[in-house]
């Protein structure tokens, strides 16, 4: 059976899909990559005294992407918890997340399903020290810490509070699809005397020391890992993002190759219809030759061309080559009006 020639409109889109999900995940292997270069190109500053006088000969007294690593110190007031005594801290998350059960009407199954219902994050101002109980070392502050990209927060409590369960609630659970599970209370701190590494723009302001969100394109990190495990960790995501980017790539290929390969093959069948045409035309233009009484075994359609096809899977010869092109769509053979899958052309010596 012949084509249209053109993809099909599933075909354009699971094409056009691919390939956009493909840029994304390209898009974000870069994103990651640059981040990652950027961030292990960052300048290593140790806190020693003369960290002022150091940054009062540089350009602007500032160090574009720097790395800090130094100990919480806060510099007034600091955050009690809520829930564990003695526990002090300089940055306090509070969050409330609903964990449900949601069915599925794809795979009929029930999938795990969290949402943050509340969350409240307070801070105070704090610096890194070399150690929190020395107050004549040098210091550092810290500037908008809610801002950094990486902000590694220490659980100190965590509650789960199970829903109630009635036979009516269940009823209505499995009306709805959705079954709940419960609320998980969490409390976060960024204790004070945490080791904390910062990655950020180092500037002399009015005789402090201030580290704080760099210029764009570079990423600010407060993170409790060191500044190696840090670099892996960031390494780690863009070997991830480009291997997700490789394999829908691979995908987008494989998608692209048989959609080709399915227009080379309607190609190759349109010429070598086109071939079995002119063979037909030249055969009944030989047999028309020198012929001029009425023409035997001829095409129970038209009643003037001979019969040149042979419809299968049936087998019927009733049809000449122009009026088999001129049958609808799907073709049926005129005989037993079965649909005729292949034509086979007939040569009359």
């Amino acid at each position: 059976m012949e084509g249209n020639g053109r993809p099909s409109i599933g075909q354009i889109i699971l094409l056009a899909s691919s390939s956009a999900v493909t840029a994304i995940f390209y898009s974000v292997y870069r994103h990651k990559s640059r981040t990652a270069q950027t961030l292990k190109g960052a300048k290593k500053i140790s806190l020693d005294d003369d960290l002022s006088d150091v940054l009062m000969d540089l350009p602007g007294k500032c160090v574009p992407y720097a790395v800090i690593e130094g100990v919480v110190r806060s510099v007034k007031e600091s955050l009690n918890s809520q829930f564990v005594e003695n526990c002090r801290g300089v940055i306090h998350r509070l969050s409330l997340k609903e964990h449900k059960m949601v069915w599925n009407r794809t795979t009929h199954l029930w999938n795990d399903q969290e949402k943050v219902i509340h969350q409240r994050t307070n801070s105070v101002p704090f610096d890194l020290t070399r150690d929190d109980s020395d107050d004549s070392g040098p210091f550092i502050r810290v500037i908008k810490p809610l801002e950094a990209a990486e902000l590694d927060l220490e659980t100190v409590y965590e509650k789960f509070h199970p829903a109630v369960q009635s036979f009516t609630n269940v009823l209505g659970h499995f009306i709805t699809g959705e079954r709940p599970k419960g609320i998980q209370e969490t409390e976060e701190m960024l204790k004070i005397g945490a080791t904390l590494t910062g990655v950020g723009e180092l500037v002399l302001d009015n005789k402090i020391l201030k580290l704080q969100p760099p210029k764009a394109g570079m990423s600010y990190y407060l993170s409790s890992l060191d500044f190696d495990s840090l670099v892996q960790r960031q390494e780690s995501q863009v070997r991830l993002w480009k291997i997700l980017t490789v394999i829908c790539g691979v995908a987008t290929c494989v998608t692209l190759f048989f959609i080709l390969r399915r227009q080379y093959r309607q190609h190759k069948e349109k010429q070598r219809l086109k071939q079995l045409q002119r063979e037909f035309e030249e055969a009944n233009s030989r047999a028309q030759d020198g012929e001029d009484e009425e023409v035997r075994n001829a095409c129970t359609i038209c009643l003037s061309n001979q019969k040149a096809c042979v419809f299968l899977e049936c087998g019927h010869v009733c049809s000449c080559y122009q009026c088999y092109q001129a049958l609808p769509q799907p073709k049926k053979c005129p005989i037993c009006r079965n649909t005729i899958s292949r034509m086979v052309p007939l040569y009359n010596s």
